[in-house]
């Protein structure tokens, strides 16, 4: 049974699944191809073949392969390099020759004859490559590309918000590719429709009718309602009644029912549309009209007699005249188009044009300053909108606009079609008649997710685009008889346009790597900001609030706090991304009232239709739904439906919720902003030396320390073979498939926030694994649990007034346990270069530095690994030559000695800088292609060969072991049919007998079935040969040379440790954004203690819980101080040998969990006493979000740990040994320590560096001073401090001649205080002189009488 399980308060039913499946999925679409349509292939399929433009040549692609990478991940990150790999792709050349082949319809040729073909692989560029963890590393640095949330290509409906003159809204209607040109389509306060091509002036909407060749009559036919009237026998008029039309229509004629002759409605009677409706459901199809009413009306079709005569024209605008001849014209219908509500045909009739017109128009607009011609308009506008190189709706545009027009074409086809523009036209219309709905552009069904591929996808097609345009300028003067396709590929555009992205992109972010939480959440993010997005200070509230299409595809709880706030979001656990980029959803499928275990996903469109009830939904024990009326979601809005129209249920109550939000216990009682808070601040913690998991869980932690890639997994299932501190061997018990698997474990690697990434084995030799089995814990992680702070006894209580305002107060048995000590690595870099005047040189003969700072050197100039270094100690001992000085006497002395010029060098050693002491764990030493390596370099190459060899001799061990153990099978019991000493021809073969035969002489031994002994050493060579091959590799990888850069000979990395312990200013934490800063540690006799003299670890202020309504804090120490103590029972009654007690204890506490129940009563008396051993420090227990424990449950824990169920205790002040006047809240909570740390931020300077106006630099990364301003000045006039503040506003600010008198005068040992001007009077003093005032600074009396009477006299004195 596992070691570590949870007592759960509810039941998983759908398993999680891979945390950071988004980017990998993306990225492997992007180089292996997919149904997404971003692919390496599709990219050199659609920018290939490049023709040279007079026909002579073409260069057509073929096919493309990806190579492997030269170094592996870590070897990548500890040279500086990016981990990627080279792309390789097959080019043809195709040359024409001048005669022609193939016949057109007169049997003349039309196509040139090919005249030569060149095939040819070429070296593309470098392909940066995802990590396992789904991260990229960019010149030695783990990136992450950050997917980002935009709107969805497609059609997008809205209004411009403001109100007309007239009271209405204006509507506009906008197609949206994802590249391409923009088209909108707007109305203005006179209804008139115009159309802007990417948000240029604007034209009628005519003008981009005549331009797709629709005429009169076809604009008639597409966009007009057409009401056809037909003559009856007695000579009226009738006409179909349609309800819409009718909408809102006071009557200028009675209304009477053609078919009886009936009055429905008096004239001037106004009909709604419910009117409407009720009048065609009883009955009325047809009415008369009115002769009168036809007047003013146009003629959608040419009036035609019944002899085929045409006798008015469409278009024409009946008359008085033309409705009085109606009724003599031999005419038995006529179709009329009213002006009214048609705004296109009222648009046309305005703005008419021709053809040649409206494209020359439409050229004007889109290339101002160019002279058109009627040929070009018509290039430019079917480039615009209809070609594939210019325009492209992606498929999931193409999809947006069939599923809202209704239309059926191939999502193959991602350019407009006039179709669309016509359904565009016709639904703005609507809309601006006030019919159908806007869109909400905050709605998940209209913003998509762009990730990594597609991101790449860009780039590459933008890096092809300029290598074809290279390749197109080459061709126009490359000799076509000789030319290779190598000589017109230039390989480094292609890599420059990718690196530009990973270095420059918003998008492309510098890893969180504080802890395993921080990296998966950085992976998860999607931002709205970014290249195409959203600008932070441009973007609205609307924009950034919570929208109901959220629930399940993005947390509502999870993001920043500062100005990107609602920009940047988190996916919600279950999430996906779909193959059109947009966000989906699990949920089961309900089947008349049941609740199957049949999954699927909906994405927010899908989801409108559905009637989805919550996951809480009571049901039976066979899965059907007990209430009659069950609470669902439909359209987003809730409503109470019959269980039988129920068809989805949610998988899981946290399902709307982001990783970092699911791992708070209690959020449903905690406030929406401290929930954030705590979901945030979580992402801080910093990884301990000693984590622990917590008690009070959720049950998400194995799944998140899983997700993160900070834990070694089992591949497969096995046994293990070895272990030491940096290997694990596991190895297969088959006997047909024998394999090996070896894993490698991060010792002291430093992380992008310089955190420790140290990974600890947790298996031992002999375990049995599974599939999946955790073989060793990462930073942060503890029995395969995330755990990122510690539990800790904590009393809600205001202690002496040194946890006001949110201030911490700990015990010293805190500190003294190293329970929140953490580990930090510093690296330090010496680049060694080649200089002008000679190459520098490490060495430990550094002159001028005392042996005190050299002591951690080795005999080369470089720290040894190990040694203890403090501030100002030498890392690499370095000199660098410096340029010749005048000959000294010495000098002329060596040089007739040596008979040379001895070397002037200086010191340029890498110093450890202030404020940083700790222990040297690694060095790495980096030497320029073509160097011999020598000394430490070459010492570190034969450290790491060895531990390759060692690993290698690890896994041919345990390869030998096992075939010999096989062949050993084999062999005995089987007549011998050969003679090998002691063994005879015709003997038993025993065990015995074959221990005296050395190993390698058993495959000597023949037998009956010697085949299957052949086959298995042909199996056990070949193992063994791509066991050394793949050792060879490596080993050729650490002999190798590094790419440095140019001028550099080498680079020296040395890595420090530093230990933080505990520190009054540290921050601290707990998981429902309660955070202070620790005031003070007490020692442990002072601190309160419980009535069996446990003192307290911790103290908080309980006046910070009402304020801030994170009540949640509250319920998890109640429910862990059961936890904590329920253990410390379990491991009384152990001590006691009281095991019977124990089992009950242990049947009783998981009482409620099904699954542990199971596994509990499988188990012997013995199992469940073994188990609970491991409870001794607590029981575990998951109080899952939105499903933990209720009072009553935590009542029932507190009680069966025999501790009162109100969760208080009586304490006792550890200074008097009073007991407090009320009992006061006790418990065990879960705390974390932020990287918020006192040692990175406290800084002191004397002397340093200055700014040209010769103040202090600012700030600790640059040695800086605080800054003694303007207020601080006040506060020493206050005081009086005359002297303090002359030398404040002098020689310690920036008086430069005071400052080098002052230190001459104490040099010499005199205490005379000098002085002189501030350089700040000499600015004011100049820009008093560029405002033309002569202002003269002088010190001499009479000169300042002078002044004084000058002054006087001015005054008038």
């Amino acid at each position: 049974m596992s070691e570590f399980h949870r007592l759960y308060f509810d039941e998983l039913l759908f398993d999680f699944p891979d945390l950071v499946k988004v980017q990998k999925d993306s990225y492997a679409s992007f180089v292996g191809g997919g149904d997404t349509g971003f692919s390496i292939s599709d990219i050199f399929a659609s920018v290939f073949p490049v023709n040279d433009g007079y026909g002579r040549a073409s260069l057509e692609f073929v096919s493309c392969r990806m190579g492997e990478p030269k170094h592996d991940e870590y070897g990548c990150v500890e040279r500086g390099i990016t981990y990627s790999a080279p792309l390789r792709a097959i080019l043809r050349l195709v040359v024409f020759g001048d005669e022609t082949s193939g016949e057109g319809s007169e049997g003349v040729s039309t196509e040139p004859a090919v005249k030569d073909v060149r095939e040819q692989e070429i070296y593309m560029g470098d392909i940066p490559i995802m990590s396992k963890n789904g991260t990229f590393i960019i010149n030695g640095v783990e990136r992450v590309v950050v997917s980002q949330m935009h709107r969805a290509p497609g059609v997008f409906f809205d209004n411009d918000k403001a109100r007309s003159i007239s009271g209405k809204l204006n509507y506009i209607a906008r197609i949206i590719p994802y590249r391409g040109s923009w088209l909108d389509f707007e109305f203005d306060a006179k209804d008139v429709l115009y159309f802007r091509i990417d948000k240029k002036r604007k034209l009628p909407v005519t003008f981009l009718l005549r331009a797709l060749g629709l005429s009169n009559k076809d604009i008639f036919a597409q966009f007009c309602e057409v009401s056809e009237c037909r003559l009856t026998k007695d000579g009226k008029w009738t006409v179909c009644f349609v309800p819409e039309k009718f909408k809102g229509v006071r009557l200028q004629y009675d209304l009477i029912n053609a078919e009886t002759g009936e009055l429905v409605l008096a004239k001037g009677n106004r009909i709604s549309i419910v009117l409407a409706r009720n009048l065609y459901a009883k009955g009325l199809r047809y009415c008369y009209m009115d002769l009168e009413v036809m007047k003013d009306m146009y003629l959608a079709d040419d009036l035609v007699s019944t002899k085929g005569e045409v006798l008015l024209p469409h278009g024409t605008k009946l008359t008085k005249e033309h409705v009085a001849k109606l009724e003599f014209l031999d005419v038995d219908s006529i179709k009329l188009v009213e002006l009214k509500g048609n705004y296109v045909f009222s648009t046309v009739l305005q703005y008419d044009c021709s053809y040649e017109e409206a494209m020359l128009s439409i050229y004007r607009v889109v290339r101002p300053g160019e002279i058109p011609s009627v040929e070009s308009a018509e290039k430019l506008f079917e480039s615009l909108f209809f070609s594939p190189e210019r325009y492209d709706l992606l498929n999931v545009g193409r999809i947006r606009l069939n599923a809202k027009f209704n239309l059926s074409h191939d999502e193959s086809l991602t350019v407009l079609t006039k179709e669309d523009i016509f359904c565009t036209v016709k639904e703005l219309a609507l809309l601006q008649r006030e019919v159908g709905d806007v869109d909400d552009i905050d709605h998940l069904g209209n913003r998509r997710v762009r990730s990594v591929g597609e991101f790449m996808d860009n780039q590459f097609r933008i890096g092809l685009v300029r290598m074809a345009k290279v390749i197109v300028e080459n061709m126009a003067t490359a000799d076509f008889d000789t030319v290779m396709p190598c000589e017109m590929i230039n390989s480094k555009i292609l890599g420059a346009v990718i690196r530009e992205f990973f270095m420059s992109s918003a998008l492309s972010q510098f890893m969180d790597q504080t802890n395993p939480l921080s990296e998966i959440t950085h992976k998860r993010r999607i931002s709205a900001l970014g290249p195409g997005g959203l600008n932070r200070g441009r973007a609205g509230f609307e924009v950034r609030d919570v929208h109901t299409t959220h629930y399940g595809r993005i947390c509502a709880t999870e993001t920043p706090e500062g100005a990107t706030i609602g920009l940047i979001n988190s996916l919600a656990i279950y999430a996906k991304i779909n193959k059109y980029g947009f966000i989906e959803t699990p949920y089961r499928y309900v089947r008349d009232g049941r609740v199957t275990d049949e999954v699927t996903y909906l994405s927010a469109i899908d989801e409108i239709k559905a009637n989805i009830c919550q996951a809480s939904v009571r049901v039976d024990e066979e899965g059907y739904i007990v209430d009659d009326l069950v609470y669902c979601r439909r359209n987003y809005e809730n409503v109470f439906i019959p269980r039988s129209e129920v068809q989805f249920a949610d998988v899981s109550a946290k399902q709307i919720v982001s990783v970092a939000a699911s791992l708070i216990p209690f959020l449903e009682n905690d406030d929406a902003n401290r929930a954030l808070m705590g979901s945030n601040m979580q992402r801080q913690a910093v990884p301990l030396i000693m984590p622990e998991a917590p008690l009070v869980g959720t049950g998400m932690e194995g799944y998140v320390a899983r997700g993160s890639g900070a834990v070694i997994v089992a591949k497969r299932a096995g046994v293990v073979q070895y272990i030491d501190a940096r290997n694990i061997v596991v190895a297969s018990e088959s006997k047909d498939d024998f394999w090996i698997d070896s894993y490698t474990l991060c010792k002291f690697r430093k992380s992008n926030h310089n955190t420790c990434i140290h990974q600890r084995c947790v298996v031992h030799q002999g375990q049995r694994v599974k599939k999946g089995d955790i073989l060793a814990d990462g930073p942060a992680i503890q029995k395969g649990e995330l755990a990122l702070g510690r539990n800790l006894v904590v009393a809600f209580l205001s202690w002496r007034g040194y946890n006001f305002e949110d201030s911490v107060v700990i015990s010293s048995n805190v500190v003294r346990d190293d329970l929140f000590t953490s580990v930090h690595l510093e690296g330090f870099e010496c680049v060694v270069r080649d200089t002008r005047l000679g190459p520098e040189e490490i060495t430990r003969d550094v002159s001028g530095v005392a042996e005190e700072f050299l002591h951690c050197l080795d005999e080369f100039g470089i720290a040894c690994v190990g040694a203890n270094v403090e501030a100002g100690d030498v890392l690499v001992g370095k000199v660098t030559p410096k340029s010749s000085s005048p000959v000294t006497p010495e000098e002329k002395l060596l040089r007739a000695i040596f008979g040379e010029k001895a070397i002037d060098v200086k010191d340029s050693s890498l110093y450890l800088p202030p404020g940083v002491s700790g222990c040297v764990v690694d060095v790495k030493v980096l030497q320029r292609r073509g160097i011999e390596k020598v000394g430490r370099a070459l010492l570190i190459e034969k450290q790491a060969i060895d531990a390759e060899k060692t690993r290698r001799d690890h896994e041919l061990a345990v390869l030998t072991n096992y075939i010999y153990s096989l062949l050993k099978e084999m062999l005995v019991g089987k007549v011998a049919l050969s003679t090998l000493a002691p063994i005879s021809k015709g003997d038993l073969i025993t065990e015995e007998a074959l221990e005296k035969i050395d190993r390698e002489n058993w495959w000597k031994i023949s037998v009956d079935g010697i085949s299957s002994i052949k086959l298995l050493r042909q199996r056990f060579v070949d193992r063994f040969d791509e066991i050394n091959k793949t050792y060879e590799e490596n080993f050729e990888k650490i002999r190798g040379d590094d790419d440095l850069a140019q001028g550099v000979l080498m680079v020296v990395k040395v890595f420090v440790a530093v230990k933080h312990t505990l520190q009054p200013g540290d921050k601290m934490s707990g998981r429902h954004g309660n955070k202070g800063v620790i005031s003070r540690i007490v020692p442990a006799e002072d601190t309160p203690y419980l009535a069996d003299g446990t003192p307290v670890d911790i103290i908080l202020n309980p006046l910070g819980v009402p304020s801030r309504m994170n009540v949640g804090q509250i319920l998890e120490t109640h429910l862990g101080w059961a936890a904590y103590n329920l253990g410390k029972k379990i491991s009384k009654l152990l001590d006691e040998g009281n095991y019977s007690e124990v089992k009950s204890l242990v049947l009783e506490i998981y009482k409620n969990d099904r699954k542990m129940m199971a596994r509990l009563n499988e188990m012997t008396d013995a199992e469940i006493v073994e188990y609970s051993r491991s409870l001794r420090g607590g029981v575990p227990v998951a109080a899952s979000v939105f499903e933990g424990p209720k009072t009553d449950e935590i009542e029932r824990l507190l009680v069966l740990a025999g501790k009162d169920p109100s969760g208080q205790e009586v304490l006792y002040d550890g200074v008097t040994g009073e007991k407090f006047d009320r009992k006061v809240t006790v418990g065990c909570k879960y705390m974390l320590k932020l990287h918020h740390l006192v040692n990175d931020k406290i800084h002191a300077r004397s002397i340093g560096s200055t700014v040209d106006t010769q103040q202090p630099l600012g700030g600790k990364s640059h040695f800086g001073g605080q800054r003694f301003g303007e207020m601080e000045c006040w506060a020493l006039q206050a005081y009086g401090a005359t002297f303090a503040l002359q030398e404040m506003l002098t020689i310690k600010s920036d008086d430069v001649v005071g400052r080098v008198n002052v230190y001459d005068s104490i040099v010499r040992g005199d205490n005379d205080f000098y002085y002189g001007v501030p350089e700040s009077f000499n600015v004011m003093m100049n820009e008093l002189r560029a405002l033309c005032l002569n202002v003269e600074f002088c010190s001499d009396l009479e000169k300042k009488k002078d002044f004084g009477d000058l002054a006087l006299a001015a005054s008038g004195q």
